[in-house]
């Protein structure tokens, strides 16, 4: 299982995927950390069958929302809205998909943000939701025995 984190750490709530996977780290589990732009994610997932991506979004719910997507069935027509990256996440899990190039498993946690500010720390709501997911995938990447 392959994690990517995306975000930028110096924008607020944007860093939320990144703080997940710096958590997971500790815990010694691989992932990795990507700005979240479409090209740098396609070739970030290209080698693995089994991804989960954790992301920044903005759709008008409540800060630290936390909403989990099976890439590989759904669509995101606009309903995952990227923060900093232009051409982000939503933009390469279509284009994959286009090109036959999504991996046989991606799911996607989104956190919804609310503040995305360049220098500006994350918001309380976001960082409990960052906590949220690392547990999740935590329990999801190691089972109990």
């Amino acid at each position: 299982m392959l994690i990517i984190g995306c975000g930028n750490r110096d924008r607020g709530d944007d860093g939320a995927g990144a703080i997940v996977t710096e958590r997971l780290r500790e815990f010694g589990m691989g992932t990795e950390i990507c700005t979240g732009e479409a090209f740098s994610l396609i070739e970030a997932w290209n080698s693995a069958d089994d991804v989960i991506v954790v992301d920044t979004m903005v759709t008008g719910a409540a800060a630290g929302t936390v909403r989990l997507w099976d890439a590989t069935q759904a669509e995101f027509q606009g309903s995952l809205s990227t923060s900093t990256h232009g051409f982000g996440l939503a933009e390469a899990i279509e284009l994959a998909r286009a090109l036959g190039h999504l991996p046989q498993r991606l799911c996607v946690y989104g956190i919804e943000g609310r503040c995305f500010d360049i220098g500006s720390d994350i918001s309380p709501e976001v960082l409990r939701a960052v906590e949220e997911v690392a547990k999740r995938l935590t329990t999801e990447a190691i089972p109990s025995r």
